[in-house]
């Protein structure tokens, strides 16, 4: 049997898999609360938002005198009726301790005297308490989005962009395009009514009015669909792959860069056999780094290393292409090879090359008056100069490493997109707003402009989640943890 308005009620677990000092059992539904009633026993009746004290039972085991459950836990049980709760429905929250097996014993507990009161009890699916929350109309698809970025953020500045996006900086970056978006269609659909009734006096919007309208629209959507990358780079983060010949310091700059030694580093050439990865931050940015292979030239690539290395050195060329920035690593004391030059020139051609930059070890090694510039942390080529050992240029380095990923000064921009789906929306607001203007341009009728202006409304509404599809719903909240 279905609770009110046909509306099942829903349990998980809300903490992470594995013991912990408090495990939280989440229902929410129209019989969350009678149900909850079977998992614990406490004194007095639940109110709004205030924790009470409850021991945690198992209804399957009776005591021997007095045929009361056993107690199994202790725990604290808060309440949140409806509408006034994370899902808009009422929700209950068992905050026991984080013992699996208590927690799983409540779960099955719950599913089991749900059968047994012929009420709808079920497990929550993935993501579906903020799926819920976001059909009561608590969140917008952007709010809800931002939920799993602030659980997923990494760095600080992902959870503080993240909390922005929960607090709805997205939907008041957009209200106002949206409000004059409407405006304009009023304005045109009042036009058309008017000219086509009696009051022939009324004129029809004239085109300059149009026009300044569509663009008053535009700009700030232009503004929102730059800052798309951005977004992206502070949600995603880039990979940054570490190539050159051997002995080139690649490991010890690696190494630095992490501030701890995380790849073997040896006098002897070819002592990287494979690509080694380790995360870190910079600037709020997440970033892969990725060590790898030196790279051989000529009749030594073929005959002086083993199998080994050569495998290590295809997955360097793999790490090449796929990185989002590549550290050219030359060693300062020698000069450039062939297969040196050719790579950075290969790098940066115009197409095709890869963002690179071209970076100098070993400075410390160098005569006095060869590195009297290597404070500047770049010589007179725009190659960075650095040295691993001493740390030398290193902030020249990671300076000039975010501004090749466009992440120069802050990324955590307010309300930016940071997602392909809502890229999209904003894409096809612009695309519906710049076939309006052409039709207006051309002199077409209100009413081929009004097909492109509503096209231009449901896209943007699609990025809040006002018009979007229940399969790119399902999408979306698929990828949430259970339980949240």
């Amino acid at each position: 049997m279905l609770g009110e308005d046909g509306v099942e009620t829903i349990v998980a677990i809300s903490t992470p898999p594995g013991r912990g000092g408090i495990g939280i059992v989440r229902l929410s539904g129209p019989e969350a609360v009678r149900i909850t009633g079977e998992l614990v026993r406490m004194r007095g009746m639940l109110e709004h938002a205030r924790a009470r004290r409850a021991m945690v039972v198992d209804p399957r085991h009776r005591t021997a005198t007095g045929g009361e459950a056993e107690t199994i836990d202790e725990a604290m049980v808060t309440a949140f009726f409806a509408p006034h709760s994370y899902t808009g429905e009422t929700v209950v929250e068992i905050a026991a301790h984080g013992s699996p097996v208590v927690l799983e014993a409540m779960v099955r507990a719950a599913l089991e005297k749900g059968a047994e009161m012929g009420v709808a009890v079920r497990l929550a699916r993935a993501g579906e308490f903020t799926q819920r929350a976001f059909l009561a109309g608590r969140l917008d698809l952007t709010q809800a989005e931002a939920v799993q970025d602030l659980i997923a953020a990494q760095t600080l500045d992902q959870a503080r962009v993240a909390a922005q996006q929960m607090g709805g900086a997205m939907s008041q970056r957009v209200t106002p395009a949206k409000g004059e978006l409407l405006h304009l269609i009023a304005l045109l659909e009042a036009g058309m009514d008017f000219a086509s009734g009696e009051l022939d006096d009324v004129e029809m919007v004239p085109p300059a009015q149009i026009a300044t309208a569509i663009e008053g629209v535009q700009e700030p959507l232009r503004e929102l669909a730059a800052s798309f990358r951005r977004g992206m780079l502070l949600r995603h983060g880039a990979a940054i792959a570490l190539i050159g010949p051997p002995n080139a310091g690649k490991s010890s700059l690696f190494n630095r860069l992490l501030e701890r030694e995380r790849a073997i580093v040896t006098p002897l050439p070819g002592t990287t056999r494979d690509t080694v990865e380790e995360s870190l931050a910079l600037g709020g940015i997440p970033l892969r780094l990725i060590d790898t292979a030196g790279l051989r030239e000529g009749r030594e690539a073929k005959s002086t290393i083993d199998l080994a290395e050569q495998e290590g050195i295809a997955r360097s060329r793999e790490a090449l292409a796929d990185a989002d920035l590549v550290l050219l690593i030359h060693d300062a004391t020698q000069a450039m090879t062939a297969g040196e030059m050719e790579l950075a020139a290969a790098l940066a051609e115009p197409g095709l090359g890869r963002p690179h930059l071209v970076v100098e070890n070993k400075t410390d090694l160098l005569e006095a008056d060869a590195r009297s510039d290597e404070d500047a942390g770049k010589d007179a080529g725009g190659r960075l100069r650095t040295s691993a050992l001493t740390g030398a240029g290193m902030e020249e380095l990671q300076s000039a490493i975010l501004a090749k990923l466009g992440a120069a000064g802050s990324v955590a921009e307010s309300g930016a997109l940071n997602n392909l789906r809502q890229q999209e929306a904003v894409r096809e607001t612009l695309a519906a707003l710049a076939a309006a203007a052409a039709a207006n341009d051309s002199g077409l009728p209100h009413e081929m402009i009004l097909m492109d202006l509503h096209a231009a409304l449901q896209a943007l509404d699609s990025l809040t989640g006002a018009t979007t599809p229940d399969d790119i719903l399902e999408r979306i909240f698929s990828t949430f943890c259970i339980g949240k």
